[in-house]
């Protein structure tokens, strides 16, 4: 991790400066806070993520395999006609539909954020001991195409950072 670190004492600045930065299209950043800023996603620029889409998918799916099997097992294979009620009588399938649905989005939900985790590896570094304790801090990578030192420490300076390291 090559770039800049500025630390903070308001929540509220590094929010103005997240806003800054992506004005001057940064898009390599990233905020260190000890609780969540509402509205740092949005400063950023980050996008919704496409995991909750994939739960939901993957939900969908073993509710619906959980649903097909259960009516195919009573209506179809091995049809019985127990008192007259019919094969295919839905209320009794909802349990075992419920625990499909959430078996496979909990498990595929874990599983691909195990293999994000190995694709990208865990490369982490301790920026600075008082991140996340009582200190707010925002990280620009130095890879990022318009990043410029000039520019970023003007835009930290002007957004009240208390300091600002350079990180080799």
């Amino acid at each position: 991790m090559k770039g800049k670190i500025a630390l903070f004492n308001d929540p509220h600045e590094v929010l103005v400066a997240a806003k800054r930065l992506r004005h001057l299209n940064i898009k390599k950043m990233d905020a260190f806070s000890p609780f969540p800023i509402h509205g740092m996603e949005a400063a950023m620029g980050i996008k919704r993520s496409w995991i909750s889409y994939s739960a939901l998918f993957f939900g969908l799916t073993g509710g619906s395999l959980g649903l097909l099997f259960q009516y195919w097992t009573q209506s179809v294979d091995w049809h019985l006609n127990i008192g007259g009620k019919p094969a295919f009588s839905w209320p009794s399938f909802i349990p075992v539909t419920f625990e499909l649905t959430i078996l496979f989005s909990g498990v595929t939900t874990v599983l691909i954020l195990w293999a994000m985790i190995i694709h990208h590896g865990l490369k982490t570094r301790k920026l600075d001991p008082r991140i996340t304790d009582d200190q707010f801090a925002l990280f620009v990578d130095s890879s990022d195409v318009h990043y410029h030192e000039e520019k970023i420490d003007s835009v930290f300076k002007e957004c009240n950072a208390q300091e600002i390291k350079h990180l080799d």
